[in-house]
């Protein structure tokens, strides 16, 4: 199901978060009312966004954004950032971070402090800035929808192998920390919540480490 949006006809050019649910495949789950207590910010736009449309994907699955709710297809949001889930192999590292969505790699897009916008890298828990808000986040992932939101590798990977299901996301079989490449043969299909778990205990291994720092890793 693709959801559109009707802009009205005083011919203002939409902004990016309206173009980049233009470009939506969901809802992922039934209709709600999302709320999370604040006026403004990101937690409140993305309560909006979730009420709009209760999960989706977006450049070929390249990126998902989570539902909300007890029923549909996809992690749901409160669970996915329940400790047990997956940050508990973090050790506090991925305490911070409420994460909205993921790309088809599981690097997160995440909410810090309430007021910033940001990528989770899963490999080394580190946070990269975006912005904001979603609208930064839309922007930054239209400005380049192949490096940003995996839009070509995603529908590559998945015509050559089949659609990923709504619950799994791609594993390097070698980190890309440790020199992994994209050829499809490095990647392993794993339950989202698994993807996270197997490189938490690597995240906490290498995230004080400076650059450079040799590393031995054994990968099973």
């Amino acid at each position: 199901m693709t959801h559109g949006t009707t802009h009205g006809a005083t011919g203002t050019a939409p902004g990016a978060l309206e173009q980049l649910l233009d470009r939506a495949r969901g809802p992922m789950g039934p209709s709600i009312e999302l709320d999370f207590g604040v006026p403004a910010g990101p937690l409140a736009e993305l309560g909006r966004t979730l009420s709009r449309i209760n999960g989706f994907f977006l450049f070929n699955a390249g990126v998902q954004v989570f539902r909300a709710g007890d029923e549909g297809l996809g992690p749901d949001l409160l669970a996915w950032n329940d400790g047990e889930t997956w940050k508990d192999t973090y050790d506090g590292l991925a305490d911070d971070v409420f994460c909205f969505g993921q790309d088809i790699f599981g690097t997160q897009f995440a909410v810090v402090g309430g007021e910033e916008v940001v990528r989770f890298n899963p490999e080394t828990a580190e946070t990269t800035a975006i912005g904001p808000g979603l609208d930064a986040w839309a922007q930054w992932l239209l400005h380049d929808p192949d490096v940003n939101g995996a839009a070509s590798f995603a529908h590559a990977f998945q015509k050559q192998h089949g659609a990923l299901d709504p619950n799994e996301r791609l594993v390097p079989r070698q980190f890309f920390v440790t020199g992994g490449g994209y050829g499809f043969d490095n990647f392993a299909v794993h339950d989202a919540a698994t993807a996270m778990r197997i490189r938490g205990p690597l995240a906490q291994q290498i995230h004080d480490l400076p650059d450079g720092t040799r590393l031995r890793i054994d990968v099973r």
